[in-house]
């Protein structure tokens, strides 16, 4: 069976930008092992002009060049028209678009597969921008149409099959995302006291809130650390943040770590107390995912997705993302408490082990695939 994989896709593998890129990695190496499946990933990349082809482990990875002025116009528009004429051109047995390739792939002829990782409509309300509730309902409007024109939706979480209730005409599948097979057999050795973040600095991820959370901690005497990662997408949000931490003067209690690779996540999370996530909107952020499966407690909030991932008193603490004092209650709770991460991290491991990992992923993902083929040829 050919596939063809329409996502996110980096130019180092080892260090993708996001979560969807993240997912796509693990996902197209997992799915490579299958000696029954032929993978093409069909990427744009906006530092080319012209179309790229390389191989990566036994995969064709097709890189397009950027053709739109915008997400919505490039997805909607000419960026559609040439992913479309080029996946036609691949003539795949099914194809699995992503986030906004989703969009893209509309309407083609082809058994096709669906993996919704966020809503932009939803991420557009809260990111702070100008006329940001216009854009909201100008996406909500295009995602829509989009969601109800595919056959097979996979969701990565009981939140985005809520959301889809009385839009999507198509069967979903429920299949989370995978986290790589390293984080599963990494070695902890915590360093009492610290905090990791892993996530852009910008109003969605919410840092500031979580940095005036740090300081209350820090006011009360705990001896913690906060170390951030995540790139700064929104310089005026970062500034802001940077602000805030020196009038709290908690500067020298916390770590900037900017953009990191896999491998520097892996490492932070080995070494970490809590990962700390207080979005204000999510469905299934990979952090997460990538912390329970190192056994590390979670704390993050207790709206979206996140309520799906965590479970509140057992593999971490949900909390109210916009009130710093409830946040900082329940990490001091879990960093007072050894026995208790210890727990936590435990649970959430054997949990991550049957949801997340790469190979239990592909196989499901697979199965869906035969689905969408079965499914077209009996309506043939």
């Amino acid at each position: 069976m050919r596939v063809a994989i329409v996502t996110a896709f980096p130019q180092e593998p080892a260090a993708p930008h996001g979560g969807v890129e993240a997912v796509s990695v693990q996902l197209v190496r997992s799915l490579a092992k299958f000696d029954d499946l032929a993978i093409d990933v069909v990427t744009i990349d906006r530092k080319l002009r012209s179309v790229s082809t390389s191989r990566w482990e036994g995969v064709t990875v097709h890189r397009l060049p950027w053709t739109g002025r915008s997400v919505l116009t490039h997805a909607t528009g000419p960026g559609r028209r040439q992913i479309r004429e080029y996946v036609m051109g691949l003539k795949p047995d099914v194809v699995h678009a992503h986030d906004t390739y989703g969009l893209m792939v509309k309407g083609m002829p082809i058994p096709r597969a669906f993996t919704i990782h966020g809503f932009i409509y939803g991420d557009t309300l809260v990111s702070g921008e100008r006329f940001a509730w216009v854009r909201s309902k100008i996406w909500q409007r295009v995602e829509s149409d989009g969601w109800a024109d595919q056959q097979h939706i996979i969701s990565i979480s009981p939140y985005v099959r809520e959301r889809l209730t009385g839009i999507a005409t198509g069967i979903i599948h429920d299949i989370d995302n995978p986290v790589a097979e390293s984080f599963f057999h990494a070695e902890r050795r915590e360093r009492k006291g610290t905090i990791f973040s892993a996530g852009l600095i910008s109003p969605r991820k919410n840092t500031l809130t979580l940095v005036e959370a740090f300081a209350r901690l820090v006011a009360g005497g705990m001896a913690a650390e906060l170390r951030l990662a995540g790139a700064e997408v929104d310089a005026g949000y970062a500034s802001r943040v940077r602000q805030r931490i020196d009038e709290l003067r908690i500067a020298d209690r916390v770590v900037w770590l900017g953009r990191i690779n896999t491998e520097q996540v892996r490492q932070e999370l080995s070494t970490a107390s809590v990962f700390a996530l207080v979005s204000l909107e999510e469905n299934s952020p990979i952090g997460i995912e990538e912390a329970m499966a190192m056994g590390v407690p979670v704390v993050t909030s207790n709206r979206c997705g996140m309520p799906y991932m965590v479970r509140d008193g057992e593999t971490g603490c949900l909390v109210d993302p916009n009130e710093p004092a409830d946040i900082a209650r329940r990490l001091r709770e879990l960093l007072d408490d050894d026995s208790l991460r210890v727990r936590m991290g435990t649970t959430g491991r054997q949990i991550a082990v049957d949801r997340f990992h790469p190979d239990v992923v592909a196989r499901r993902t697979r199965d869906v695939y035969k689905r969408a083929v079965r499914d077209d040829r009996s309506r043939s």
